[in-house]
This record gives structure tokens, sequence and C-alpha cells, in this order.
């Protein structure tokens, strides 16, 4: 731990800042004018990278290094502002998270483009002309490369300032962050300006990526893994704030430097890891900031809104032909072991698709009823699921004392996050939900003697009685179904009807008398059991266990079940998740492209029923009772004269 090796680690985080604070100020412009959460912008970065790549390699020696690395940039923002155009644009009406499904099925589509245009290898390019050696700082050589990337960042940021201060289109886009509808009203072409503004984003975040080219290779896992750090930037900076977007950049590439440098350390006679920290301190930093400043170092702090989100119709108890309907399903399901006596995978496809059902059922039951959007929710059924695999094999219970006890592990996790997620809104607190998340994988993923780390845990398998899938698979169908039978009870109780009073109007309830606050804390542990419980049962289903169920991809399935079903009705969450769980099963097994197949059919899914397959059915389905009441009112009128 010399001096001169803090010296360049610093400056290595410095290299690090300006990356990724051009990925990062891309997304704040597109979240701030168009309200989107857009998924596929670390896309974008990888796509810069690759097409970088190929414009350096066929046109390097004509063109130039340089100019191919921009003609890169520019390329990303004209595919950028295509797919505003053309998909983005048919949605803006529909609700906001649909628009954040649309981009993850993007997402899907142009990982699977990129593995067909370039294939699955690494790719490294090469040196950059002029800048291919490196200087002595304090006896240790530096690249001469990340220099230069250390000036880009502040360049960039003064040349965005200057646009956004200095230029009419500048002003549309800071008057567009604070009211969309006023400068619509005013005149301006609200359709162009998003799509301006979107291609500007998408050139920042490829710029971003032709210029990792010198510096690392490109790989298909860059997406997913730049998205989630440009997210934890934006959020931590300030929605909205390029400049604290970039004093977020800074402070969280500094100490994962410093946590490099550190390696290990003894403290009090223990050796703690702080280069195993970089896994998750960009997380951590994120939740101790939201929660010490909710809205991030350098944005404002929104006023309370009298109204949250859109006006929903009050929930109606399901109709006799509604509950007929049901208990025929489930005698159908019932009976599908004995169907599908000569398809034994059938059974082992049913048991994925009713765990995925209680799952999106609980995250449903926060974000529709409560209005909580959480992107970490795979953190319960990951506490659900090694829950009941320590308890078996550490504690050497039963495993059906497993089952009880496990759903209260998760309860407790939710216990303890919800107490904080509870105190923000909006993104801010998804973003700390998917903090906590991380954090529970980081420690789940390093805690090798505990929960067997990287590799999980095995031998984890139900009671002899259940052996035989058919018997688990009737367990699982019985507790599936009550769970999703309780969390439809909760909300058609009186706390139900408080969790919705403070979804509709937070300052309406608590001028009644309701706490709001503890009405969702309540909540979060109410959905945090029933996902722990859909944990356990897959924990068995698998005889495994690893960490990738506590992963933020567990997450995002969570959501897109949720979205894809729909979000405003009780039986959205339950369709999403067998028919996204079904495709991905279906899909995958019969084609090696399988992530744009499974995400054109989602985009076809969006498009068409914009406000989920549940929800538009129902749409549907009400508007013919509706005309058929009024056919019905004018035959009537029409005997009676």
């Amino acid at each position: 731990m010399s001096f001169s090796g803090f010296i360049v680690q610093l400056l290595n985080g410095l290299a690090s800042a300006s990356s990724l604070f051009l990925v990062a100020a891309g997304l704040s412009l597109i979240f701030g004018v168009t309200r989107i959460v857009n998924f596929a912008h670390g896309s974008f970065f990888m796509v810069g990278i690759y097409i970088a790549y190929t414009l350096v390699e066929k046109l390097g020696g004509s063109l130039g290094f340089w100019p191919a690395l921009l003609l890169a940039a520019v390329a990303v923002g004209l595919l950028g502002a295509l797919i505003e155009v053309v998909l983005l644009r048919r949605i803006y009406k529909a609700p906001e998270l649909f628009q954040l499904l649309a981009t993850f099925a993007l997402v899907l589509v142009i990982k699977d483009a990129v593995l067909w245009l370039w294939g699955p290898d690494e790719l490294l390019g090469p040196r950059a002309p002029g800048l291919k050696g490196s200087v002595e700082i304090l006896g240790r050589q530096f690249p001469s490369y990340d220099l230069f990337l250390i000036v880009v960042g502040p360049v960039v940021l003064g040349l965005v300032w200057l646009l956004l201060t200095r230029t009419r289109f500048g002003t549309l886009v800071r008057a567009a962050t604070q009211d969309r509808e006023m400068v619509s009203a005013l005149g301006v072409n609200q359709a162009w300006l998003f799509t301006a503004v979107f291609a500007l984003g998408a050139l920042l975040a490829g710029l971003g990526g032709a210029l990792q080219l010198p510096r690392e290779p490109a790989t298909l896992e860059m997406d997913l893994n730049t998205i989630g750090a440009a997210f934890v930037v934006v959020v931590v900076g300030g929605m909205g704030s390029l400049p604290g977007a970039y004093v977020a950049a800074l402070l969280i590439a500094e100490i994962k430097a410093i946590c490099i440098w550190l390696g290990v350390v003894d403290v009090f006679g223990i050796p703690i890891s702080f280069s195993k920290l970089t896994l998750v301190v960009d997380f951590l930093v994120m939740a101790v900031v939201l929660v010490w400043r909710p809205w991030g170092l350098m944005g404002r702090a929104q006023a309370p809104s009298r109204y949250v989100g859109m006006q929903e119709e009050p929930l109606r108890l399901p109709s006799r032909a509604y509950v007929v309907g049901t208990a025929a399903f489930a005698l159908v399901l019932a009976a599908m072991p004995i169907l599908t006596a000569d398809a034994p995978y059938t059974i082992v496809l049913l048991i994925d698709l009713l765990i995925a059902a209680l799952f999106a059922a609980s995250l449903h039951f926060i974000m529709g009823p409560a209005g909580m959007h959480s992107f970490g929710h795979a953190a319960y059924f990951g506490l659900g699921a090694y829950g009941a695999a320590l308890l078996v094999r550490a504690m050497g219970l039963p495993m059906e004392l497993a089952l009880i006890v496990a759903p209260v592990v998760a309860a407790l996790g939710a216990f303890v996050y919800g107490w904080f997620a509870v105190r923000l809104s909006g993104v801010y607190l998804a973003m700390l939900t998917l903090a906590f998340a991380q954090i529970t994988w980081a420690v789940t993923y390093q805690w090798d003697s505990f929960t067997g780390g990287s590799n999980g845990l095995t031998g984890v398998w139900p009671s002899e009685w259940l052996s035989d899938k058919r018997a688990y698979y009737w367990v699982t169908l019985l507790l599936v179904g009550l769970g999703v039978w309780w969390l439809r009870r909760v909300l058609f109780s009186p706390f139900g009807y408080a969790l919705r009073a403070g979804r509709d109007s937070v300052l309406r309830a608590d001028a009644i008398g309701i706490d709001v606050k503890r009405m969702q804390w309540a909540a979060f542990v109410v959905a945090g059991t029933m996902a722990g419980l859909a944990g356990s049962l897959f924990a068995f289903s698998k005889g495994s266990i690893s960490p990738e169920t506590l992963a933020v991809g567990k997450s995002v399935d969570g959501l897109v079940m949720v979205l894809l079903g729909g979000i405003q009705t009780l039986a959205g969450p339950v369709v999403g998740a067998v028919t996204f769980t079904w495709l991905h099963d279906t899909v995958a097994r019969n084609t090696d492209y399988w992530r744009a197949m499974l995400g054109a059919i989602i985009l076809l899914l969006v498009l068409l029923f914009p406000q989920g397959i549940a929800g538009s059915i129902k749409l549907m389905v009400d508007r013919w009772r509706g005309s058929s009441k009024k056919k019905d009112a004018t035959a009537l009128g029409e005997a009676k004269a």
C-alpha cells in the first residue's frame, strides 16, 4: 500500500469515472425529458464499442482511428433515433413501466443481433495512435490513453452544459424536464424533441463504448454490467443533474480504486478483503446516499403530489362466473399429473410456472395496490431459497418445517429493507431496493464457508414422500394457490383499502389518519413473505440453489412478468408469469437466438396489449359489457315507445 500506488489507483478511478459519466449523462437526459427508464441504454454502450471495432478495422487506414470512433458514436445515435421513432413513439401514452418493459425487450433483441453480427468471442481493438505508451508517475507506469480519458469527461460535461444552457434546443430540453405538457401546449413539436433527446443520449452512450475500444475487449456482457452502474450514478447524483452524475461517477470510481489499493487488510485480527467490495461498493454508496439524501447528491427534493400516478378503478369482488371458472381451472391443474403421465417434463415445467406465478403475485402486491416499484424483489426470493437450503443442510430441520421457517427469513429481510425503502418514492425507491438486493447477492456470492459462494448449495431435496415429482407438484399447487388467495384476500381487507388510498393520494390518506409509510412497510413484509415461500419451493424443486436467484436478472424477470400480464389487474401477474416463463422455456429450447425471439414477442405483446395481457382483456370485456348494456337499454326504450 505505497503512496505511489495510491496515486495511480486514484488516476485509474478518474479514467473509469469519465467513461461511466458518458453513459450516465445520456441516461439522465433521456429519463429527464421522456420519463423512460431506458434499460437498453447499456446496449447502446455495447453497440458503440462493436461498431467502433469494425470501423477502425475497415476504415482506420483511410479514415483514421479517431474519426472512426466519432462515426461509431454517430451511428449509435442514429440507431437510438430509429428505435424511438419506430417503437417508443407508439407507446408514450402507455403507462411508464410498460415503456420499461419495451426497452428490456430491446436489450434481448440487440444482444442477439450483436451475437449474430460479431460472434461470441471477445474482440480487442488496436491501441490509440499517439497514445500507445505510458508515462511515469512517481516511479510507476500509467497508460497515456487513460490520461486522455481523464480529460474527456470534463470536456464532454462542458460541451453538454453549453448545449443545454446556451442554445434554444437546450432551453426546450430543460423546460421539458420540468413540465412536458406545458412545452407541448406552447406549440413545441414534442415528438421530435423526444427523438432528438433520445438520439443525443444514445450518441453519448455510443461514444462511451467506442472510447473503451483501446482499453478493454468488446463482450456480450457489457450491456447489463454497464446499465446497472449507470443507473447507480444517475440516482446518486440526482435524477436530471449532469454535474451530479459526474460527481457521482467520480465518487464511486474513486472508492472502487481505493478498495483495490487497500487489498486485504487486518482489522482487529480479522482479514478483510476490500478488493472484493468492488462487486458491490457502488450499490453500498447508493444505499447510504439515498438513506441520507433521498433525492441524490445534487438533485432537488420534490414536493408531495396530491395524486400519485393514474387513478384506477376500485377493485371489485369476483363475480360468480369468475369464481366458478377459477375453481374449474384449479381442478384441471390438479389433474395435470394424471393427464400428462407420458410427459414427465410437463410436470417440471408446471412447477416452475406455479412458483413464477407466486413470485410475480408477491411483486405485484407492492407495485400495483401499494404503488411502490421494486427493482430488487429477488432479494426475498433468494433469502427464502437460501433459508430453506441452510435450514435443511446446516440445522438438519425437516423439509416441512423449513418450508414454514424459510418465508419468515425472507420476511425479516423485507422488514429491515422496507423500513428504509418506504421513506423514498418513484425511481429512488426502486433503486434503493436494487441496492439492497445487490448487497445481499454480494454477501451470498462471497461467503464461501456458509452459503457455498459462487458454487451455491446442492443436495437440497424434499422429503421422501415428496420425491415423486407428481406429489411435489400437488404440494406446490396447494401452497401457491393459498399464497395467491391470501394476497388477494389481504387486498380486500381494511389494510388493503388503506394501502390503495395511500397510493392514490398520500395527502388525503394522511389527512384522514392513515399512516401511509407504516402501511407500505407492512406491505413489504407481506410481499417478502410470499416471495420467500416461492424461493423455498424453488430450492426444493431443483435440489440446489445458487447466487443467481438473488441477481438482478431475477428481479428483472419478476418485473417483466408483472408488466406483461398487467399491473392494474389482480390476475395480471399470474397471466404474465405463466406467459413469460412458458415463452422463455419454449423459445430457448428451439433456437440459438432465443433472446431475440423472446424480445420480439414481448415487443409485439407490448404494442398489441399496452395495458398488459390481462389488463387489455379486461378492457375489451368491459367495453363489450358496456355496449351490450347500451343495446339493451336502447331496445327497452324502443319497446316502451
